[in-house]
C-alpha cells in the first residue's frame, strides 16, 4: 500500500510541532510528535505497551515521555527508562522511535527502515530562501480520500478546463496534447499552449502585455511529492528546450502529500516566484487563489472516492489518464520489490 524506504513523508508544518504533545496519523500509524528542551523535533510510536493508552495523552518531563495511565516513561529513542514500582524494565517494553529532520520550515519523517534514513533524500526546493523568488503559502488541506486519487489529479492537467474555470483555465487546456516523461523518481506530464491569453488567475502576475505561450509541467515524485511549474512567456518566446526569456513569468508550485490513512490524505502546499518577491500583497493574492482552486479539487476528490466505495462498476480509462496510469504502475512494482526483495525467503525466480 505504501512506499517506505524511498523518501521522507512531511508529518507537519515545523511551527506546528512544539513542547505540547500532539498525535498525528500516517499510514495509518498513529504517532506522538514534540520538541525537546533542545529545540529539536521527535517522534514515537503513540501508544505505552502496557496497556497501549496513546502517549500523547501522558506528560513530558524535560525530553521524556511520561504515560498519563501508570507513568512508564520513555526517551526520545523509544526506551523505556522507567516503570514506576519495579527495577527491572521488560524488553519488550521499548516503542518504535522514528527519524525526524527539520528542513525548508517543514519536519519530515522516515516511515521505513532506520537505518536507510538519509536526510539527501528530502525532496530539494531549488529556490527556497532566494531573495529574488517571492514565497506564498496557506492553510493544510485535508482530503478524505486516499493519495493516489490526489497524485492521478496533480498528473491530469486535462481536468482544470471544467473544476478550476475561474482561475487555472483556457480553452487550449481541453485539446492540446500531453508529453509524458518517465525518469528515475517519477512522472511528468506537460504540455506547451502557444499563443493564448494568460488564465486568469496569472493575468495580475504577468510581466508583459498580450497573448503568451504557456507550459504546464506537473512533476509527481514517487510516492507522493508534486513540484508544479507554470511558465509564461510572450507568444513566440516558448518552447520545448528554448532559453527562458527575462520577462518570463514563472511559478514553482510544491505540492507534498502525506497518506494518512487508506481514505484520508494532508496536503502541504507553497509557491515560489520570479516577481514581486518582497510584495504582501501579491503574496496574499496568490495564496487565497490558490487556495481557492485547491478547494475546488478537494470537493470532486472527496466526491471521487465516495464514488469509487460505491461504484457497482469498475471505472473506465481514457487516453488523458496516461499520465497517472504509468505512475501508478511503477509505484506498485516499488512497493512489490520493497516488501518483497531479492533474494528474500519464497520469491519465486525471475
Amino acid at each position: 500500500m505504501y512506499l517506505r524506504n524511498h523518501t521522507w513523508y512531511v508529518a507537519d508544518w515545523g511551527h506546528a510541532v512544539t513542547r505540547d504533545l500532539r498525535q498525528i496519523e500516517i499510514m495509518g500509524e498513529k504517532i506522538v510528535i514534540y520538541r525537546t528542551e533542545s529545540g529539536a523535533p521527535a517522534a514515537l510510536e503513540d501508544a505505552c505497551p502496557h496497556r497501549k493508552l496513546p502517549l500523547s495523552m501522558g506528560r513530558l518531563k524535560g525530553d521524556q515521555v511520561e504515560c498519563g495511565y501508570h507513568g512508564l516513561t520513555f526517551d526520545c529513542a523509544g526506551t523505556c527508562v522507567r516503570v514506576p514500582g519495579q527495577s527491572l524494565i521488560p524488553a519488550k517494553a521499548h516503542i518504535r522511535s522514528y527519524p525526524v529532520v527539520e528542513r525548508y520550515d517543514l519536519v519530515w519523517i522516515w516511515m521505513g527502515d532506520p537505518a536507510l534514513a538519509d536526510p539527501d533524500k528530502i525532496l530539494e526546493i531549488e529556490h527556497w530562501g532566494d531573495p529574488a523568488w517571492g514565497f506564498n503559502t496557506g492553510p493544510v488541506m485535508d482530503l478524505d480520500c486516499n493519495y493516489l486519487l490526489v497524485t492521478d489529479n496533480l498528473l491530469d492537467p486535462s481536468h482544470v478546463s471544467w473544476v478550476h474555470q475561474s482561475s487555472f483555465a483556457q480553452s487550449a487546456c481541453e485539446e492540446t496534447p500531453l508529453d509524458i516523461d518517465i525518469a528515475g523518481d517519477g512522472v511528468t506530464v506537460s504540455r506547451w499552449m502557444n499563443d493564448v491569453e494568460v488564465a486568469p488567475l496569472y493575468q495580475p502576475l504577468v510581466p508583459f502585455e498580450g497573448h503568451c505561450d504557456r507550459l504546464q509541467h506537473y512533476e509527481v515524485r514517487f510516492p507522493s511529492l508534486a513540484v508544479i511549474k507554470a511558465l509564461f512567456t510572450p507568444a513566440g518566446k516558448g518552447g520545448r528546450n528554448r532559453p527562458v526569456p527575462d520577462d518570463a513569468f514563472i511559478m514553482e508550485s510544491y505540492n507534498l502529500m502525506t497518506p494518512v490513512n487508506e481514505k484520508r490524505t494532508r496536503y502541504y502546499w507553497f509557491q515560489l516566484r520570479n516577481v514581486k518577491p518582497e510584495c504582501a500583497e501579491t503574496s496574499a493574492f496568490m495564496s487565497k487563489s490558490i487556495k481557492a482552486a485547491f478547494d475546488e479539487d478537494k470537493e470532486i476528490l472527496n466526491a471521487v472516492q465516495k464514488g469509487l466505495d460505491t461504484a457497482r462498476t469498475r471505472p473506465i480509462d481514457l487516453a488523458i489518464d496516461g499520465g497517472p496510469l504509468r505512475f501508478r504502475r511503477l509505484l506498485d512494482r516499488m512497493i512489490a520489490a520493497e516488501n518483497d526483495p531479492p533474494g528474500a525467503t519464497g520469491q519465486a525466480a525471475e
